[in-house]
């Protein structure tokens, strides 16, 4: 049976478990709440194996997730004779939620279940939860409409914005749904859920590095200094009714659409994601508000001071042989030298911080253009 965090509360281990597409940023976020990070990820690169106490490289790719074959036993030839406090999760599970189930019958999952995962990530479920509890949420289809004017077609269950596209024509993909488009700015609100109620962190801007091929690919996130108190009432009504019906727990994060037509909630994230980077403080580590808040303890919520960015840098053409860097600071996710990337491949993460989110976005996009020298097409 697997331990739990109420019955090991006099003798807690400080290494957890990761498993995530990418570990680095749960790493760093476990090394900032004190914390021993054993990490399997699909990247392995240097920041997360700086950061890691052991890790592993899970087979798997960023279009299908972690491959579920085999997941327990190499979470379990990771961990080897240590005994974690608990299994921290991040993206790579939304498509295959059954791993998560199969994971907690060998070690305590601080996180949502298969059930939760399920009911929020699946596109049906969602609607439908939505339409029940009056959350306003774009129309969806599970058949191609006769008029493709005004959709986008989605993978069901999939993240990072790479999967989003216009539908065109050809016959219809297995797993994907279509949802109506709405005109607006795209805004984060990352939350903890005690699976009664949630608490809000923050809110975030995200923005996309639109590609060939992936037109809505996600590219970055701004930290937001203040946000409508009005709308952020109503978006904590919405989540803590949506925790109440759903069970989620731990940290979330809830995407919306502010626009002309108001707010649309388009998906929930039922683990920790894109923006923890911007949130984590070292005075309120936000894993160690994880962690109280699955086991029914006081959540604290962090003070901000000024705006965070981060940015993904991506590749535009193929490198058959990654140059060295002498990466500076402020960027983490490090592509290790003689890589081999194919064009629309990540190569790092850029931050910034500054007084406005404004000229946090500005300085975190100029950074990227500055770095990008060193990969560009014909470069050495």
């Amino acid at each position: 049976m697997p331990a739990t965090l109420q019955n090991n509360a006099a003798h807690i281990s400080p290494t957890v478990l990761i498993a995530a597409i990418s570990g680095r940023s749960l790493a760093a976020a476990a090394r900032r709440a004190g914390l021993r990070p054993l990490v399997a990820d699909l990247f392995n690169d240097s920041d997360t194996l700086r950061l890691a106490e052991r890790a592993i490289r899970l087979p798997g790719s960023l279009q299908t997730g972690i491959e579920a074959d085999g997941i327990v036993d190499r979470l379990a030839e990771l961990v080897g004779n240590d005994d974690p406090q608990a299994v921290i999760y991040g993206s790579g599970f939304e498509r295959t939620p059954d791993m998560i189930d199969a994971i907690a019958r060998r070690f305590f999952v601080a996180g949502n279940n298969a059930r939760t995962i399920r009911a929020v990530k699946d596109p049906l479920s969602l609607a439908d939860l939505c339409a029940s509890l009056s959350i306003p949420h774009p129309e969806i289809s599970g058949v191609r409409p006769d008029d493709l004017e005004g959709w986008l077609m989605k993978l069901a269950g999939g993240a990072g914005g790479s999967h989003v596209a216009h539908p065109g024509g050809g016959a219809e993909k297995p797993d994907h749904y279509f949802q109506r488009f709405v005109e607006g700015r795209n805004i984060s609100a990352l939350f903890i859920a005690d699976g009664k109620e949630a608490r809000l962190i923050g809110f975030s801007r995200q923005w996309s590095a639109p590609s060939q091929n992936s037109p809505y690919r996600y590219g970055g996130a701004v930290r937001l200094l203040r946000y409508s108190k009005r709308k952020q009432h109503r978006i904590g009504e919405w989540l803590t009714a949506l925790t109440a019906r759903t069970g989620l727990v731990g940290l979330c994060a809830a995407d919306f659409i502010d626009g002309p037509a108001g707010l649309w909630l388009i998906e929930i994230n039922p683990r920790p994601g894109a923006t923890l980077d911007i949130f984590d403080s070292e005075e309120t580590p936000l894993l160690r508000q994880h962690l109280n808040a699955i086991r029914g303890a006081v959540v604290k919520r962090p003070a901000y001071a000024g705006s965070s960015a981060s940015a993904i840098a991506y590749t535009s053409h193929p490198i058959q042989v990654f140059p060295p860097i002498e990466w500076p600071e402020m960027t983490a996710d490090h592509q290790i030298p003689g890589s081999v990337l194919d064009a629309g491949d990540p190569v790092c993460t850029v931050f910034a911080n500054a007084r406005s989110a404004a000229t946090a976005e500005r300085a975190v996009k100029n950074r990227i253009k500055g770095l990008s020298v060193h990969w560009k097409e014909g470069s050495p």
